[in-house]
């Protein structure tokens, strides 16, 4: 297997994170947020939206592709045990722990925030997509092994050749159209804690690992055609929000999501393969902020929301103090307490 460490999908996997910070922030400012529990600003901003939708068909999917593509690095060196260890550790202890300890502050947020009877209560909320994880791994390693073990045995080959080509792109989008036409799900975008999100979640897993085990070819091939994949998903969206308004076919979603995905490989492999400090530095703070965020993102909107400012300047403040507050307790407690950092993904000191 590669050896060679790839920065690109380590920069990939920070900017997602990010944009799931500002799409959860963004949802404040809608209308319709309060029904999926989150506190909503009086003073709605409709057309932040629109960015939003662009986002929304591959933010998701994103971060499941890039978990596959984790896989196949953690495979290097470890044994299935290891491996099995390994992600327990990382995945299923921090979705357990914020499970019953972080996710309840924030609930307990909301129930305030609305006057309801105030409850302890103890679900996966935004983590749940940490459990899907941890079952495609514990599902998929045999298959993993299989061809780690036989990286030049016929089954290897035969993935390498077909991802070396652009129509290997629309054999992965015709997996994810008929997963989309079996259950059928409405809206599509409803990834969390649905059969939908799951499944959409293994297939981008396991193209993900077929990706980067592909090697070289897969990667110069999106390359050399980046622009055609970002062209083609800026006209899909286009199409989904002049023509078809926001009612578009599963197959068109697929497509464009895929544009999305491929685009933000391609261009991160040409120009985000390199490391430095700031990547060191973010790519540890990632996780622990992630599962932070929605503490502070409660807290800001219990404070500023009331504030008689503009709508883009409430935005702006509960975005920075969401981002400070997470970066401030990575910083002072959860990167400097090594009982702490399990709990957040981390390995000790």
């Amino acid at each position: 297997m590669s050896s060679a460490r790839r920065y690109d999908i380590d920069w990939i996997r920070v900017i997602a994170i990010g944009l799931l910070l500002v799409y959860h922030v963004a949802i404040g400012f809608q209308a319709w947020g309060v029904m999926i529990g989150f506190i909503t600003s009086d003073k709605t901003w409709d057309s932040l939206w629109v960015p939003m939708t662009m986002l929304n068909v591959w933010r998701i999917p994103l971060l499941f592709f890039v978990s596959g593509m984790g896989v196949y690095y953690a495979l290097r060196n470890r044994s299935w045990k290891e491996l099995m260890a390994e992600r327990a550790g990382r995945i299923l202890l921090p979705f357990f722990f914020g499970a019953i300890a972080i996710v309840p502050i924030h609930v307990y947020l909301w129930q305030r925030y609305y006057h309801l009877n105030t409850a302890y209560t103890p679900n996966p909320a935004h983590l749940w997509f940490l459990g899907n994880i941890f079952v495609y791994v514990v599902v998929l390693s045999p298959l993993f092994f299989y061809l780690k073990r036989n990286e030049n045995g016929p089954l290897a080959r035969a993935i390498k050749w077909v991802m070396s080509n652009p129509l290997g792109i629309l054999l992965v989008m015709a997996a994810f159209i008929v997963e989309a036409w079996i259950l059928d799900p409405r809206p599509y975008e409803m990834y969390a804690m649905t059969w939908h999100g799951f499944f959409l979640g293994l297939l981008a897993f396991l193209a993900g690992f077929c990706f980067v085990l592909s090697g070289d070819g897969f990667w110069e091939m999106i390359k050399k055609w980046r622009w055609l994949f970002l062209l083609t998903a800026a006209i899909l969206f286009t199409l989904r929000l002049v023509h078809f308004k926001l009612n578009t076919p599963f197959y068109l979603l697929v497509a464009e999501s895929h544009c999305w995905i491929i685009s933000v490989f391609a261009f991160g492999y040409t120009y985000l393969n390199r490391p430095g400090k700031a990547l060191r530095y973010l790519s540890e703070a990632a996780y622990p902020v992630y599962i932070l965020h929605m503490i502070f993102l409660y807290t800001a909107s219990w404070l500023i929301f009331p504030l008689d400012v503009a709508v883009p300047l409430q935005f702006i403040m509960v975005l920075l103090f969401t981002g400070v507050g997470c970066f401030a307790v990575y910083e002072l407690v959860i990167r400097r307490v090594n009982v702490i950092r399990p709990l957040f993904g981390l390995k000790r000191k």
